[in-house]
């Protein structure tokens, strides 16, 4: 009976990884296309949709063209080609992960001294709805906190009236959060920024810090927050599904960006290995 439920639980292991390969490019492309159905065919709504597109051939092409491959510079070219994809699609993973297990928290009281909301942008002297998301969040987390200070964290971009940290503790004003518990950090330009000049706006010299941000967007913002020696936990605000895989690509490659270097020596070093194994068989 034991053998029987091993041998069970080994095909269904087997079948797992098997399927989800498939079911991950099939959920990559129905939500590609809703997103460049609600959101436009701009190309940043487009990456989910070429995610499934590159993980397909990868998958069910690539393979085939390895056979191709006689010579011993297109064997080379092959496993290089082949080991970059494994990698990226590993640290993807890992990324992915670790994006998640930060989003779990299990209280929301923090004796936080600073909760610093993150601009993304308004329409004329209006917020967003992914905006408001973030904003209600922090709002949340104040009433949690009830000591914190509330910092609306954004400068004024293009087709802007108004900063958006203006708009942000307007809504939050409207919503009934008190104004003397609200902060406006108005020169930033990104995230990077956020963190930096919202943190000289702290009076403490060791505050204990609460991020807010859109779900997707957290981890990214905790390294940026690391590299710059800012001690303090991601909250996330959520946002519609089919929306946040198209973001999380879109924020994974945002953290290639910042490690590309890294990355680059770990396939650089690999690709030498190959050519000089293959160089010498």
């Amino acid at each position: 009976m034991v053998i029987v439920i091993l041998i069970f639980l080994f095909a269904l292991a087997v079948g797992c990884i098997l399927v989800f390969p498939i079911a991950l490019t099939a959920v990559f492309f129905i939500e590609g296309i809703k997103v460049a159905r609600h959101e436009g065919m701009k190309p940043s709504n487009l990456l989910s949709l070429l995610f499934s597109v590159l993980l397909f051939v990868y998958l069910a092409v690539w393979p085939m063209i390895g056979n191709l491959n006689k010579n011993t510079v297109g064997i080379i070219i092959y496993i290089i080609i082949g080991f970059s994809a494994v990698y990226l699609l590993s640290l993807m993973a890992i990324y992915s992960l670790s994006a998640v297990l930060n989003l779990v928290h299990f209280k929301k009281k923090r004796n936080a001294d600073y909760i610093v909301v993150l601009g993304c942008g308004v329409i004329g002297k209006r917020v967003t709805p992914l905006l408001a998301a973030r904003i209600e969040r922090g709002m949340e987390l104040l009433k949690w906190n009830p000591n914190a200070i509330l910092i609306m964290s954004g400068g004024q971009g293009p087709g802007e009236a108004i900063p958006e940290s203006e708009a942000m503790a307007a809504y939050a004003v409207d919503k009934g959060v008190d104004p003397d518990r609200i902060i406006k950090e108005q020169e930033s330009v990104s995230t990077k920024e956020n963190l930096l000049f919202s943190r000289k706006l702290m009076e403490k010299k060791s505050p204990k810090i609460i991020i807010v941000t859109t779900a997707y967007h957290v981890f990214r913002a905790l390294i940026l927050a690391k590299q710059q020696g800012i001690k303090c936990v991601g909250f996330g605000a959520k946002t519609k599904w089919y929306f946040t895989l198209n973001a999380l690509i879109r924020e994974f490659i945002g953290y290639l960006s910042l490690a590309r270097k890294r990355h680059a020596l770990v396939i650089g070093i690999v690709s030498v290995l190959v050519i000089m194994v293959k160089g010498i068989g």
